[in-house]
């Protein structure tokens, strides 16, 4: 794999990850707003 392709997975598996664990925050702290919130 090219760096640049390397430098691109990276960035979304922590992009992917960064949302899941904002996700679960937001479920964990905030629930009465995240079920409002949930689609």
């Amino acid at each position: 794999m090219t760096p640049a392709a390397i430098g691109f997975l990276v960035l979304s598996i922590v992009t992917v990850w960064g949302g899941l664990a904002a996700a679960i925050v937001n479920l964990v702290i905030r629930p009465d707003e995240a079920k409002e919130d949930d689609l």
